[in-house]
Formats: C-alpha cells, sequence, structure tokens
C-alpha cells in the first residue's frame, strides 16, 4: 500500500509578529516545514502534499527545490478544511500521513512506529504523555485493557476525571485514503468556532467500531509545535543539545553543549576537539584530532587530521589538508585550498588559493587568486594585488620564496623558486629563480621637519 503524505502548513502564526510566514522561520538555518520535508522523504512515501496559505508565494519560491503538490487554504476554516484541500491528490488505497507544520524535530523513527502501528488497527494517531497536559485535548479510552481509543476531548470539554489523565493528541495521524474521505464528507462545522475539526473524526471512526491505536514519539520534543519565537528559541537549544549529545557519545570533546550550533551535517573523526560557540554550517567534516577553538564558524569544509584552528576564525567553502594552524581570527574564503602543515595566523585573509605543504603567512596579509609553492614565508602585511578595478589577476608564487614585510605583489606577476622579496616592495615584474627583488624608492631624511598642526576653527 503506497503512503501519501498531507502537511498542514496554512497557518499565519500571528504570534510570531512576523511578515514571514512561520512555517519558513529558520531553525538551524533550515525553515521549520523544510525539516518535516525532508524527513517524510526519508520515508520512501509517494506524494506529499503541503497545505499551505499565508505567504503562498514565498513559500512555493523558497521551497521549490521540492516535488510537492502546492494545495491551497484560501480561508482558515480548521483542521479538518485544511485536510480537504489535499484530497483530490489522495488515492483510496493510499495510507495517508497526516502532519502538523510546526514541529520540526518530529523524527522518521517515530514515524516510521506510526506507520507500523497502522498496520494492526484502522486508524492510528501519534500521542504523547506529559507531566502538565493542561490545554491540551485528552486520548480517551475503553476496553478492558484500555487500548482501543474512542474520542479526543478537549481541555476545556472535559471532566474532573477526564482532566486527570495526561496522554494528549499531536494532531499527527495515519488512515486509508478511502476512510478519510468517508469521514470528511461527514465533518460538521457546528461549533463556536465554525471550524471543520480533523479531531472529529476519531469519534466518526469508534461509532463505526474501527480500531483506533496509538504510537509515542521516540522524544518528546519532537511533537512540541511552534507558536512563538520563544518556542522557536526553545526548539532550537533542544534540537541543538540533540546534536551534541550525539557528537559526545561518538567521542567527541565538546566544551560546552550548549553554546555549540550545527546548522547542517557536522561529520567527525576520532578525539576531535570542540570550544564554545562554535557554529558549523552546510556540510563540515573534521578529521582525527582536530581541534576547533572558541567563536570559530565553519561552512562547508573539509579539515583534515591533526589541524588547529583557533578562536574566532572564519572557514567557508575551503579544503584544509592534515596538520595545518589556523588563526586567531583568520579568514579563508571559497576555494582557498592548503596543503599539508600550512600556517595561517592571526588577520591573515585567504581567497580562491592555494597554499603549498608547509608554507606560512602569519599575519596581517591578504592572498587572493595565487598559486603558492611548497615552504614559502610570507611576511606581515604582504597584499596579492588580485584586482585592477575592472578584472582580477593570478600570482604565482614559487617553491621556498620569501616575502618581506609590507610587500604589495601586483598581479599578474610570477615568483620563481627561491627569490626573496624585500620588505617593502611593490612588485610589478617577475622575479627569477634565486633572485632578490627590491622594489622601493630611495629613502629621503629631511631635516628639520616642521610637522603638521592643528588647524584653528
Amino acid at each position: 500500500m503506497a503512503l501519501s503524505v498531507i502537511i498542514l502548513a496554512a497557518g499565519k502564526g500571528t504570534r510570531m509578529k512576523s511578515a514571514l510566514p512561520k512555517v519558513l522561520h529558520p531553525l538551524a538555518n533550515k525553515p521549520i516545514v523544510e525539516h518535516i520535508i525532508d524527513t517524510v522523504k526519508s520515508l520512501d512515501c509517494g506524494a506529499i502534499n503541503l497545505v499551505y496559505g499565508h505567504g503562498g508565494e514565498l513559500l512555493q519560491s523558497r521551497l521549490s527545490h521540492h516535488e510537492l503538490n502546492w494545495c491551497l487554504q484560501a480561508e482558515q476554516l480548521g483542521t479538518g478544511h485544511a485536510v480537504m484541500q489535499a484530497q483530490p491528490h489522495v488515492n483510496d488505497h493510499d495510507d495517508v500521513l497526516i502532519l502538523v507544520g510546526d514541529a520540526p524535530l518530529i523524527s522518521a523513527a517515530t514515524l516510521q512506529g506510526l506507520i507500523q502501528t497502522k498496520q494492526s488497527v484502522d486508524l492510528a494517531l501519534l500521542t504523547v504523555n506529559m507531566d502538565d497536559p493542561t490545554g491540551m485535548g485528552r486520548i480517551i479510552r475503553d476496553g478492558a485493557n484500555g487500548d482501543n481509543i474512542r474520542a479526543i476531548v478537549e481541555h476545556k470539554d472535559a471532566s474532573d476525571e477526564q482532566l486527570k489523565i495526561t496522554e494528549i493528541n499531536t494532531g499527527m495521524m495515519i488512515m486509508s485514503g478511502k476512510d478519510l474521505k468517508r469521514w470528511l464528507a461527514d465533518l460538521s462545522n457546528e461549533n463556536a468556532q465554525g471550524e471543520y475539526y480533523l479531531t472529529d473524526v476519531i469519534e466518526m471512526a469508534a461509532k463505526e467500531g474501527k480500531r483506533i491505536g496509538a504510537a509515542q514519539p521516540v522524544w518528546h520534543k519532537e511533537v512540541e509545535g511552534i507558536n512563538n519565537r520563544a518556542q522557536l528559541a526553545s526548539l532550537e537549544r533542544a534540537y541543538q543539545r540533540k546534536q551534541a549529545d550525539d557528537l559526545m557519545t561518538g567521542g567527541v570533546h565538546i566544551f560546552d553543549p550548549e553554546r555549540i550550533d550545527i546548522r547542517g551535517s557536522l561529520t567527525v573523526g576520532k578525539d576531535v576537539s570542540i570550544d564554545v560557540n562554535a557554529v558549523f554550517e552546510g556540510n563540515v567534516n573534521l578529521g582525527d584530532n582536530v581541534v576547533i577553538g572558541p567563536n570559530c564558524v565553519l561552512k562547508n569544509c573539509d579539515v583534515g587530521a591533526n589541524t588547529r584552528i583557533d578562536a574566532f576564525s572564519h572557514i567557508e567553502d575551503a579544503q584544509l589538508a592534515d596538520n595545518c594552524q589556523i588563526g586567531p581570527y583568520a579568514r579563508l574564503r571559497p576555494k582557498a585550498n592548503l596543503a599539508e602543515g600550512v600556517k595561517i595566523g592571526n588577520f591573515v585573509e585567504v581567497k580562491k588559493a592555494n597554499i603549498g605543504k608547509g608554507s606560512k603567512v602569519n599575519h596581517l596579509s591578504y592572498i587572493g587568486d595565487a598559486e603558492v609553492g611548497a615552504s614559502v614565508n610570507i611576511g606581515a602585511g604582504t597584499i596579492t594585488c588580485n584586482y585592477d578595478g575592472v578584472n582580477k589577476f593570478k600570482t604565482t608564487i614559487a617553491d621556498g620564496v620569501f616575502v618581506g614585510s609590507n610587500s604589495a605583489i601586483v598581479a599578474p606577476v610570477t615568483i620563481g623558486v627561491d627569490a626573496t622579496v624585500g620588505a617593502g616592495s611593490i612588485v610589478t615584474k617577475d622575479i627569477a629563480d634565486k633572485e632578490l627583488a627590491v622594489a622601493r624608492s630611495k629613502q629621503r631624511n629631511i631635516k628639520d621637519w616642521a610637522r603638521p598642526t592643528k588647524l584653528e576653527k
């Protein structure tokens, strides 16, 4: 039997106090609803039907890379009405999994458990037991063992005895397409809110004598929804703490698991150490014995074994081989490729450059659009001048070159093997192997120089 999924994501989210649709607010740098879409894709399902309303054009733009059936709910008339909008895409013989679009931490394992439960009943709910279920719909059971669910009672309608129940409804359920269509056709909006409630199908199923079962989440945070920014922040930290716990279980030394952010995929080798406030975005791979200092940001990069990245360094779309040393306060921009044993020191920026084995750029330098050989030493304050205001040009520095401090290398230029550049030089011409280039004007000392004085206002 095929699986069809309906994600309810049409709410305005007024309590977010934002023009951005609630389900597009980011958690771990990814829209809330996209977490759910990605999880659903791992279930080997057929159609994914997204019920949308507020901010529809923006929603479609942000999620255009996903294959979805877009189901417009022009008026928000309740959860039952929302599901009705996806009904044309539901086949009678499908199992239909209905999910809420604001619970981003729902896991594939939990959904697999719900799907498995459906195999032995006609309708399965995802429920959870809460220490304080105030305000939530209670699950009412009957039967000798209390196995069969017969109703969901809202908090305001519950008796004193029912209010003692701690099992509550999450809004997520699965049933056959044929049953769903029949029950949707019988929904009524004759209530104080004038809305169609999806939970009414539970009572309909019970009256038909249907078997109604329940599954529970692997982790209670999975079913928490987001209605305001405080709840978004709370789930963000819960998500991040879980990532940290998983890493520590795998052997990573994390200085403070409350101060780490993983906004993508982080894979690690053995004996990795991560200090406070590290941020990982996109796909990041850390080799064995890598040390990440405090307040570093790594995005879409590979870091080789035994490499150390010191405090406040930013690395994006870069490749670092083994035994490198970076920072503090270093910035590696896209297409920075470092060979084994390279040292990039404080306040150094590297962009679109290959730097050879054992080379050093220790202080206050910019290396961009460059090919740097092995065992090169680039002195403090050196700049590869790669841009003439219109075009960019390449600098080539061969093996063993020594560049003195405060030099400017104006591309396109090539510096030969074992050549030396005197400090303070402005290099505009190629330098042959083993040559010394001193490219600066002759020093003049002016006697009795009068310093400028402050002008009177």
